[in-house]
């Protein structure tokens, strides 16, 4: 999501930003943006759209004589993809400029601080708070400056500055977001948020943790803690790397990169959204008003694939908590059967790309019957978003691989914000039970941080008995039947294993008959309200002779007794088991597709948007 790149050196600094910028496409971004310093000012260029609408507009700056400058390309998270938003911003004097990836989560109450003490803002964005929050600070130091406004600054960021003031330095830092700089004797400095655009000059490079900063010049660059102020030595590493691996930051298959992104997706998708002090839920572009919420009497789900099992867990949460009855709607169905819609019925269409065909089809006939729409969506200015009446957006980042990862879960994370703030809007959830859940969905970003490197490995080593297998068989009981679903559809996508998905008590009436020593079960068995019935089911599959695989809690022994194949995960709230236990699922699927030699990122016959029927 978002690319940085800065230069300073001996090179003319266009050419290398707009090179830069190129090389971090794959990012996906909705606008663009370069600046420079040459004569004592800074001349700055922003898009909206692509790159190429960038560099037409400074055709006659590609070949400026400067040596420093930064550049950027927007995925819209605060405020629209319009040239406004795009970066760099300014500072009241247009003398300083910031670029930032990330989410400046206090920025609503720094800005009205701001706007107290005089600052003009020119866009929407939580990025031009940090523009004239180091201008408030900045008094000859610009290193100090940005030190002191990044200690006001909640939330995660890799951060480019450029001031008139101190025209051969660039300042960059980093909380929660990478940055990565280059050196080279000759070359001169280099900043990015990823290691393409830097590999045409350099293959030194200095990894940036976090709240850390840089001043970078074109001698090297120099980097202190942002807590003590203390210089930090920190290792330059050799990158033996191609272009191909460096876009996937290390990472043999994007869909292992992103299943490792998903904490911070998770995170990111929840980050402003729960008032941790009384658990009050704010979707401000939700713009549907108190009356229109109370006087919802039904709601229908409306998604394909992998976003019609984030509907499926949604339905559970919603009737429970919200107290609304809920339908989930394949959505190339529900367009063609006699829907009882009308202004009483909330319609919830749930998308990656927000141009899915058919669900755009659906929530377009459910509007003309009266009813209001709402989208989960993680890309801003789509053609759901825009026909909306509301939307909750998810920040998940562009996602390449095809198979969807952390769009899922960060679907999850939306759709459970989505019940909190329904629960809370119609008064069926005490404040506390409210700030209890919210609190207990930023925790498993957490959880799944710590517990991805331990469940791949172990994966690993389980997979060597079954990546062979030609049938699988997922399940699942209560919230955990759609993961089922879920990890079921991953296996099949990438592996071309055919892969079921079953509601555990189902397996009785009928799936029953295929199990036999040949036939691998995944079961999903945690401690909750209904394990006692999972383990009776698991039970009549380990009768029938069954490949057990069962993935529950912690510290339940009694899994090992069933099979030797067990994944154990930490026990967590119950109602956040859907968004945990989807990890594991995930990690089977890619290790036995990337053992059997399958095309992980872009699976046969699949397409990442689906825009026709």
């Amino acid at each position: 999501m978002c690319g940085i790149v800065g230069y300073v050196g001996k090179r003319r600094v266009v050419p290398v930003v707009l090179g830069g910028l190129k090389r971090l496409e794959y990012r996906g971004y909705d606008s663009a943006g370069i600046v420079y310093h040459e004569d004592g000012a800074l001349k700055k260029f922003r898009s909206e759209g692509k790159l190429i609408n960038l560099e037409n507009s400074m055709e006659e700056a590609i070949g400026a004589a400067s040596h420093i400058g930064l550049g950027h390309t927007r995925w819209a998270t605060h405020g629209a993809p319009t040239t406004a938003n795009a970066h760099p911003h300014s500072d009241c004097s247009g003398e300083l400029v910031v670029v930032h990836n990330g989410i400046i989560e206090n920025y609503h109450s720094l800005r009205t601080e701001l706007v107290e003490k005089g600052h003009v803002f020119a866009s929407e964005t939580d990025t031009e708070v940090l523009a004239h929050l180091i201008e408030e600070y900045l008094d000859g130091d610009l290193r100090a400056a940005v030190t002191k406004a990044l200690s006001r600054v909640e939330g995660s960021y890799a951060l480019g500055v450029l001031w008139t003031g101190m025209p051969d330095t660039l300042i960059a830092a980093r909380n929660h977001s990478p940055l990565v700089l280059g050196v080279h004797e000759e070359e001169g400095g280099f900043m990015a948020s990823d290691i393409p655009p830097l590999l045409p000059y350099t293959d030194q490079v200095i990894f940036l943790d976090d709240r850390e900063l840089a001043v970078l010049t074109a001698e090297g660059a120099t980097v202190y803690s942002l807590e003590s102020g203390e210089e930090v030595t920190k290792e330059t590493k050799i990158i033996a790397w191609n272009a191909a691996m460096a876009e996937k930051g290390g990472y043999k298959h994007f869909m292992l990169k992103e299943i490792y992104e998903q904490p911070r997706a998770i995170v990111d998708t929840v980050s402003g959204r729960i008032n941790p002090e009384t658990g009050s839920v704010e979707l401000p572009e939700m713009n549907l008003s108190d009356e229109d919420l109370a006087g919802i009497e039904r709601i229908f789900l409306v998604a394909c694939g992998t976003s019609w099992h984030a509907a499926l867990v949604a339905k559970y949460w919603i009737e429970r908590w919200a107290g609304i009855p809920v339908e989930v709607d394949i959505a190339s169905e529900f367009r063609y059967r006699k829907l009882l819609i009308d202004e009483r019925v909330l319609t919830v269409s749930i998308s990656q790309s927000g141009e899915t065909a058919d669900t755009l089809a659906g929530i377009r006939l459910a509007k003309e019957l009266g009813s209001k729409i709402v989208t989960i969506c993680n890309v801003v200015g789509s053609t759901m978003t825009r026909e909306a009446h509301g939307t909750v957006y998810t920040h998940a980042g562009p996602e390449i691989g095809v198979a969807s990862t952390k769009a899922f879960t960060s679907q999850l994370a939306a759709l459970f914000l989505f019940t909190l703030y329904l629960a809370e809007k119609r008064g069926s959830m005490e404040a506390d039970q409210r700030l209890l859940l919210g609190r207990e969905l930023i925790n498993v970003a957490k959880v799944i941080e710590k517990e991805l490197p331990i469940l791949q490995n172990d994966i690993k080593e389980l997979i060597e008995k079954f990546y062979d297998s030609r049938d699988f068989l997922f399940v699942g009981r209560g919230l955990n039947f759609p993961i089922a679903l879920e990890g079921a559809l991953k296996l099949k996508e990438i592996s071309y294993i055919h892969a079921e998905g079953y509601a555990s008590g189902e397996l009785k009436h009928g799936p029953i008959a295929l199990i036999d020593k040949e036939m691998p079960v995944l079961g999903l068995a945690p401690k909750d309200s209904v394990y006692q019935k999972s383990i009776s089911n698991v039970e009549e599959i380990k009768a029938r002779q069954g490949r057990l695989i069962l993935i529950g809690s912690k510290g339940d022994e009694h899994l090992k007794t069933i099979t030797e194949d067990v994944l154990y995960l930490p026990e967590i709230h119950e109602e956040l088991n859907p968004i945990l236990y989807t990890i594991p699922a995930q990690l089977l699927s890619y290790e036995i597709a990337a053992r059997r030699g399958c095309d992980v990122d872009q699976p046969r016959n699949l397409a990442k948007s689906v825009t026709v029927e």
